[in-house]
């Protein structure tokens, strides 16, 4: 072999280990690519948080909406006396299928007060118990049931001329006998002129929301 093919042959081997080297470069940086896009991809994951955290905070606001309290379990399931079902009725024919509220049921016949009650639109009436009206000493129940004027002025001091939800609750509020009450607390822990507890809160009657108590709320004199 002489010089000149030696020179030749010596040309080509370098020229064949540049593009072999160069081709190995661009396998590389083609990895890397593949590579770098492969390390973004799971950054995109977070961004389904937000839906998430918009979906947690719709249902919140969805169990705000609802009734709640310890003496809610004491409503019927289903029928006229349920949620469901007081929430198609006037407040005064919903309370008389509640079997909590006979009581208050009577001394609203009593007072002649139930068209009053279920023709009203958008009040909030807070509902003593049963229990409520049996802390009263039964010879002074017996004479406010019997005195109209005085049965009256009692149960309208329970009748607030505004729908107020949960979150408007606590607060003064002037009632249809004309004095204020006062509401303390947040939910589901309220107290109403400081004795009365609210024991099943938000529940929807068809012109009324009302808050079901322990306690029968006196009028100042």
């Amino acid at each position: 072999m002489n010089a000149t093919t030696r020179r030749r042959d010596t040309v080509t081997a370098v020229l064949a280990a540049t593009a072999l080297a160069f081709g190995l470069g661009a396998c590389g940086s083609s990895s890397g690519s593949s590579s770098s896009a492969a390390s973004v991809a799971p950054s995109k994951a977070p961004a389904a948080a937000p839906a998430a955290g918009t979906t947690a905070s719709a249902a919140g606001a969805a169990m705000s909406d609802r009734p709640f309290g310890t003496a809610c379990a004491a409503v019927p399931k289903d029928g006229a006396g349920s949620f469901t079902g007081m929430a198609k009725d006037p407040v005064a024919t919903a309370a008389s299928n509640n079997p909590l509220l006979s009581t208050l049921v009577t001394a609203v016949k009593q007072a002649g007060l139930v068209d009053t009650l279920n023709s009203a639109q958008n009040i909030t009436v807070f509902a003593p118990t049963d229990d409520a009206f049996g802390k009263i000493p039964k010879a002074t129940l017996d004479a406010a049931l019997a005195d109209k004027d005085t049965l009256t002025k009692i149960l309208t001091h329970h009748v607030v001329p505004q729908r107020l939800a949960p979150t408007a609750l606590a607060g003064g509020h002037k009632t249809l006998e004309t004095h204020d009450l006062t509401v303390t607390g947040a939910a589901p822990d309220f107290t109403v002129d400081g004795d009365a507890k609210v024991l099943c809160g938000n529940v929807q009657t068809a012109n009324a929301t009302v808050y079901i108590v322990d306690t029968v709320l006196m009028p100042a004199s």
